[in-house]
């Protein structure tokens, strides 16, 4: 979710200390107002990049919108761009090695090179129309890291752990947050909501900043402990499977759930008068 609005100061106090540097001399640690300006600064450029997904329409709805979860979660554009390349990958590897008999190798080639080939599409779409080819472009680079990996590997399953890094690094940076204090998802639905930082103030809403921000560790965790036994056992069908059902059809579930809290903590009337 995402939006921009600044208040007021923090009153808790996050805990400090002094760590040595390179050279040995020790440097203040950073004080609580210090804290909150890093934290507000954070925030907002978060806010900011949620606000331009649409994730900003979507918090302030106060009625869940279609149109406005379907641009929130990347537009028809968005999805096809997310999910196709996995899927065309898939479904030829999948018919290579079943129907044709191909040895994996052999089929891990034309595999990747449909699914590069289709994100290029993509990518030189989003340019000719003028759109922002930015989703594009990171999606492209995404295909084309994992193709390289599994390449240089020769291992079809290779193709997806990058993702499990990606989910890997962002459960560990929201669990983070949690531990203190300073929940992301809080940040985010704060500015978004026109909150600011005053809503750590407010213990109801500072706890389902928490329980928000451990729903979504639990996304990228559950990934993780799902497909990584599938990596193990070298199953690609099921690990492409699960990571297509376990990718925009999961993020939407669970960015629904966020919905139906904030507007709970932040009712209409309440969202209107801020």
């Amino acid at each position: 979710m995402s939006g921009d609005a600044e208040r007021g100061e923090e009153a808790s106090a996050d805990e400090s200390g002094t760590r040595a540097n390179a050279a040995g001399t020790d440097a203040p640690a950073a004080t609580p107002g210090e804290s909150s300006e890093l934290a507000g600064e954070f925030g907002r450029q978060l806010a900011a990049a949620a606000e331009r997904s649409g994730l900003g329409a979507l918090a302030r709805d106060e009625r869940l919108s279609g149109r406005d979860l379907l641009t929130a979660i990347g537009g028809v554009r968005g999805i096809l761009e997310a999910l196709l390349p996995g899927l065309v990958f898939l479904v030829v590897y999948s018919s290579l090695t079943s129907f044709a008999h191909l040895e994996t190798q052999a089929a891990l080639v034309p595999a990747l090179a449909a699914s590069v080939g289709l994100a290029v599409v993509f990518t030189i779409a989003r340019v000719v129309v003028k759109g922002q080819p930015t989703q594009a472009i990171a999606g492209l680079v995404g295909v084309l890291a994992s193709a390289g990996l599994s390449l240089w590997t020769g291992r079809a399953e290779d193709n997806y752990v990058l993702g499990f890094w990606t989910n890997g690094v962002y459960a560990t940076v929201l669990l983070v947050s949690v531990l203190v204090r300073w929940p992301v998802i809080g940040l985010i639905v704060g500015f978004l909501m026109n909150d600011g930082l005053a809503w750590r103030q407010d213990r109801r809403k500072m706890r389902a900043a928490q329980f928000l921000t451990l729903v979504w560790i639990g996304l990228f965790v559950a990934r993780l402990a799902v497909q990584l036994p599938f990596y193990f056992a070298q199953n690609v069908e099921a690990l492409g499977a699960t990571r297509l059902l376990m990718g925009v059809p999961l993020y939407a579930l669970v960015l629904v759930f966020t919905w139906l809290v904030v507007r709970a903590v932040y009712p209409a009337k309440d969202a209107a008068s801020e």
